[in-house]
């Protein structure tokens, strides 16, 4: 298992010492892209890592959320690109529909990317009806780490989000890694 981090424009910083991978919120809805991203992913690519970015996905105006993303987050081969998909600030959540025309159009945007999804175990037993993760799952479930409590395949398991959303990946090295987000 490699070990890695999310972080949101809440970390002004972060420690990379120990981690093989670092994903970092990039968009929100139309509007909203992180302050702290292009220091983020500096911080991240200095250390090595392999480095995602996710957009919080809204309902509605999908074509638009894909294309906002893809415009803000930067892009290098073998960056991964991911869905965050949960409830909303105001109580909403994308349909499934919606979640997996997301991931397709980010997909067709960038198509030498890797696109996954991240939700939580509610979401993921009792929301999701599709099982579309795209090119692989990424759950949130607070418990052991490596050992979320689904039946589905996960590639990314974020484990706590105390002192902040810390994950484990299953791959067997920081290069296995790195490989397979270079499809």
């Amino acid at each position: 298992m490699l070990r890695g981090i999310d972080v949101s424009s809440f970390q002004s910083t972060f420690d990379t010492d120990g981690l093989s991978f670092v994903f970092i919120k990039a968009t929100e809805g139309r509007s909203y892209v992180n302050p702290r991203l292009s220091h983020q992913t500096k911080l991240a690519r200095d250390a090595g890592c392999v480095v995602g970015f996710y957009h919080f996905l809204w309902p509605g105006n999908l074509t638009a959320q894909a294309e906002y993303f893809v415009s803000k987050a930067p892009e290098k081969a073998g960056d991964i690109l991911a869905v965050d998909w949960e409830t909303t600030g105001d109580g909403t959540h994308a349909t499934n529909a919606e979640k997996d025309r997301f991931i397709r159009e980010v997909k067709k945007l960038r198509p030498h990317h890797r696109v996954v999804l991240y939700t939580n175990r509610n979401f993921w037993l009792n929301v999701d009806t599709t099982s579309y993760a795209g090119d692989a799952l990424w759950i949130a479930d607070y418990v052991s780490a490596g050992k979320p409590r689904i039946k589905a395949k996960w590639r990314f398991h974020q484990y706590t989000d105390s002192p902040l959303d810390k994950d484990v990946a299953d791959f067997a090295s920081k290069s296995a890694l790195r490989e397979w987000a270079t499809p």
